[in-house]
């Protein structure tokens, strides 16, 4: 997973989920007319949740139907489910004594190659799995961690990631070296083992300090960059992964980013100059945001952030089709207040209005719903009931578009026209909006 260190060889922890035996890595070897042909078999996973008790049976199935999509947009295909209910997850295995032996049976039967967990796990956790069930052991943070590597194009999104690999990697070191663990140090001697661990530390810490240093370059650049963009007003794409904002930003701003259904499908920062009524502006297309999104990698990913920081307006976009739409709007406001962004004017645009099912509902003469769902969810209302909900809640203007078909995109242009042009005169107060439209 983690790259050579600078200077020095590669940390044998590297080798920990990912090897390059053909053999482990899932390859398998074919003959056919005399002639081996090779094919990377696909790997399987099992999903394992261990959801507090008050944690509602529609939540859980949700939250792992994304761990479901995040395997699946990493490469892999997520067999089978295991779910138990405790107060806390059990310290020395996640899960309890029970359920990891039903874990190990069909692991063992199944020939299933790894075990995501849609938690983090700690360092002696995951030891402990990984001795018991002797196949790859996966958390949510090492999963969202390999998608970003494979998404990850422009230098400064890969030493960001490469980053948070190594500050991931750094405290799971320890007991890496099993295969040394009969070799004891005693008087006149040092445990070969000890030794190749402080290795390992000392080679992921320089590589941490470099990678730092590096980024701090990038960041003086990228300051540099966005400096030169003075004069114009900075609106930035944000809102939970895979909601539409890189389509959206393709309808507006005529511009070729990298779209697809799958999570994370945009990792590098794209700037593209739009100009609306003869008003220029920025729009910045940003990372998704994620529930449980590594702390690691917010740190990492400042350069990257510090275009929704220094942006005059962020553009909020929500999956309305989504069941969950309301829990991912709080996410992404919560992670807007982890980034030092929550202070910033918002505009909010429901996408993906062609995918929206609201529930047939009847209501009694009282107005209370008759048939409300069992799982103890409220009924999706209709769109025009959504949108005045909201406007009422805000007091602000809401839109609801579809990027992809062109729906209602007149509305939302003339409404971000007139916020971008506000902006501008305040800003900009000397300086006609239309000075910078040619350019």
């Amino acid at each position: 997973m983690a790259n050579k260190a600078s200077g020095g060889r590669k940390p044998a922890a590297s080798t920990r989920h990912f090897t390059t035996d053909n053999a482990k890595a899932g390859y398998v070897a074919t003959k056919t007319d005399g002639a081996y042909a090779t094919a990377k078999e696909q790997e399987t996973a099992i999903l394992v949740s261990v959801p507090p008790r008050r944690q509602s049976e529609h939540q859980t199935t949700e939250y792992l139907d994304e761990l479901a999509f995040l395997i699946e947009t990493a490469g892999a295909t997520a067999t089978k489910r295991f779910v138990q209910r405790l107060e806390k997850p059990d310290i020395r295995t996640y899960v309890g004594e029970g359920k990891l032996a039903e874990i190990k049976a069909y692991v063992q039967h199944e020939g299933t190659s790894m075990v995501v967990f849609d938690d983090d796990l700690s360092p002696s956790q995951l030891r402990n799995l990984e001795a018991e069930l002797l196949v790859k052991i996966v958390d949510r943070s090492l999963l969202i961690l390999d998608i970003f590597a494979l998404r990850a194009k422009s230098a400064t999104s890969r030493t960001q990631v490469e980053l948070a690999q190594y500050q991931y990697l750094l405290p799971r070191l320890t007991g890496l070296w099993t295969h040394l663990d009969k070799q004891r140090g005693g008087v006149g001697m040092k445990g070969p083992g000890e030794t190749e661990i402080e290795t390992d530390r000392r080679i992921v810490r320089d590589r941490i300090a470099f990678l730092k240093e590096k980024l701090e370059d990038l960041d003086r650049q990228s300051h540099t960059q966005r400096k030169s963009r003075g004069g114009l007003v900075r609106v930035a794409l944000v809102g939970y992964t895979n909601v539409g904002k890189s389509t959206l930003m393709n309808v507006l701003g005529k511009a070729d980013v990298f779209a697809e259904n799958k999570l994370f499908a945009t990792v590098d920062a794209t700037t593209r100059k739009i100009v609306l009524d003869q008003t220029p502006f920025l729009l910045s297309d940003t990372v998704g945001f994620i529930r449980k999104l590594p702390t690691k990698l917010i740190e990492s990913f400042k350069s990257t952030l510090d275009e929704i920081r220094e942006a005059d307006l962020l553009l909020h976009v929500v999956d309305i089709s989504h069941a969950g739409f309301e829990e991912q709007i709080q996410v992404v406001n919560d992670t807007l207040v982890d980034i030092g962004a929550a202070d910033k004017p918002v505009l909010l645009v429901f996408n993906k209005i062609d995918q929206y099912k609201p529930d047939d509902v009847e209501h009694d003469p009282f107005g209370e719903v008759l048939d409300a769902e069992d799982d103890g969810t409220a009924p999706r209302p209709p769109l025009a009931q959504l949108q005045a909900t909201y406007m009422a809640k805000l007091h602000d203007p809401v839109v609801f578009i579809s990027a992809q078909h062109r729906t209602n995109m007149e509305e939302l242009r003339e409404l971000l026209g007139k916020r971008v042009a506000a902006l501008h005169q305040q800003r900009y107060p000397y300086q006609a909006p239309n000075d910078w439209a040619g350019e």
